[in-house]
């Protein structure tokens, strides 16, 4: 065989090789991001169980009614199962990890109806107080109880900000082709939209929130929309975002990505940020 033709095998075999050894560290990189961050999403899930089970347990010390006690103490029962559970579930167990994500906004919204009754014996209170600063005899007795009373509002507020947090339901992510019609195939999809629906939340407050949409390709990697946000201590990329006019009533919000580079077949995922929370997510499968 001729030299020079054995020699540029040798060459087109050595690039081979190095591209490959390229790529599968680029695969392990992605495959190490993604767990890391599952990792860290089942770490706040875990929080938040935690801290509602707590919630429970405290409303219970200051509530003398035997009714609304009993409630309480199985709904603290249920809270406290769910956590148990998640904690025996594996990060990367993406169908057991969706239904106790869904199982923890039920559990939030349940807190959330608990929170508005509190609130309501807290603003009977809060008359009894102001009466009590209008009798000067009894300044030391009313003292007392505006100390008490702060104290309740402190762990009120902590309540309500839970309460508050928003929830992010019906998230579709639809390839679309040119002239907009809906792409059976990923790689077909000249545009990507994504649709969710925020729920209705009285206890949140109004006014301009920032909506972060992450996707995720069967690759590991993030769709890049040319910023980041923090969440959880970590800078995330983001792949969309929107700034919308929130007013505590059910809200439909679109957002569309713009596709720029080939995308293959396999399970994308979609995650909602929003206040520094991870309020919804996910998984969809595409066919080749």
């Amino acid at each position: 065989m001729n030299k020079k033709v054995l020699v540029g095998i040798i060459v087109l075999l050595l690039a081979g090789m190095g591209w490959l050894g390229y790529d599968l560290m680029q695969q392990r990189q992605a495959n190490k991001d993604m767990e890391e961050l599952a990792a860290l999403d089942k770490q706040e899930m875990e929080k938040e169980y935690q801290n509602f089970a707590a919630q429970y347990s405290e409303m219970k010390t200051y509530i003398k009614n035997d009714s609304i006690i009993a409630e309480l103490t199985a709904e603290q029962a249920r809270t406290q199962k769910l956590l148990e559970e998640l904690k025996r579930t594996k990060a990367n167990d993406a169908a057991e990890i969706t239904r106790l994500k869904k199982e923890l906004a039920t559990v939030r919204a349940v807190l959330r109806s608990y929170v508005l009754q509190i609130d309501s014996l807290n603003r009977l209170n809060q008359n009894l107080m102001d009466e009590n600063d209008r009798v000067r005899s009894e300044l030391e007795q009313s003292n007392q109880q505006n100390q008490a009373l702060s104290s309740e509002k402190a762990s009120l507020s902590e309540k309500v900000a839970i309460a508050a947090q928003l929830d992010a339901t019906n998230i579709q992510l639809t390839p679309l082709k040119k002239n907009g019609k809906t792409a059976k195939h990923m790689k077909d999809a000249k545009t990507v939209g994504v649709s969710f629906i925020v729920t209705k939340n009285v206890t949140a407050s109004n006014g301009v929130r920032t909506f972060y949409v992450r996707i995720m390709t069967p690759e590991g990697e993030v769709l890049n929309g040319g910023g980041t946000f923090e969440y959880s201590g970590k800078q995330l990329a983001w792949s969309m975002k929107k700034d919308v006019e929130y007013t505590g009533q059910e809200t439909t919000l679109t957002l569309y990505w713009t596709v720029n580079e080939y995308l293959g077949a396999g399970q994308y995922n979609v995650s909602i940020f929003c206040d520094g929370q991870a309020i919804g997510s996910r998984n969809f499968n595409f066919e080749k």
